[in-house]
């Protein structure tokens, strides 16, 4: 965690996937957003490199390998990595394989892309943190791969900030705080 106030002007990229993407970029918008040095986008990450730019509709037939995913591009001197990556799974049930709520498919999993050998080895320790406080306790295992970070492809235009625009659109039931 960051106990800077000014920004530095250095952009880094963390990329996490935890159900449907709407969900994860609202929330990550709603608890960090701009005043944190936070932007976000959906986008589609972790797939099979022979699907170049896969749609939304290639993405949710299971097929393409990939997942709906939201890249956080952030300022280090106002939040940390640690931070995102405690967050992430504050926000989501990353015990589920392939499910978040309702929606069910490999494009759905939880998981964590990572852009650096530091950043895999943060998220290593923060997910170790989190299973031994939050989850053997009662007796729940953190299914969330941490990946290295494949090509990254935008999702369409209609998904950036959909719930933002669109405040009645589906939200899934684990986007909350749950601790």
């Amino acid at each position: 965690t960051s106990k800077n106030t000014e920004p530095s002007g250095k952009v880094e990229v963390a990329t996490f996937a935890h159900g449907c993407f709407w969900g994860t970029q609202e929330v990550f918008d709603k608890y960090f957003g701009p005043t944190r040095g936070v932007k976000t986008t959906v986008g589609y990450t972790g797939g099979s490199e022979q699907f170049k730019n896969p749609t939304y509709r290639q993405v949710c037939s299971g097929t393409t390998g990939f997942a709906e995913a939201c890249k956080v591009e952030y300022d280090p001197a106002l939040v940390g990595y640690e931070e995102l990556v405690e967050f992430f799974y504050r926000t989501h049930d990353p015990t589920t394989p392939n499910r978040q709520g309702n929606d069910r498919g490999t494009q759905y999993r939880s998981a964590i892309f990572t852009h650096s050998p530091e950043q895999t080895e943060l998220a290593q320790k923060v997910t170790a943190e989190v299973q031994e406080k939050h989850f053997t306790p009662k007796g729940e295992k953190i299914v969330t791969a941490i990946a290295d970070a494949g090509q990254w492809y935008d999702a369409e235009a209609y998904h950036q900030k959909y719930l933002e625009e669109n405040p009645d659109g589906y939200h899934c039931s684990t986007h909350r705080l749950h601790w």
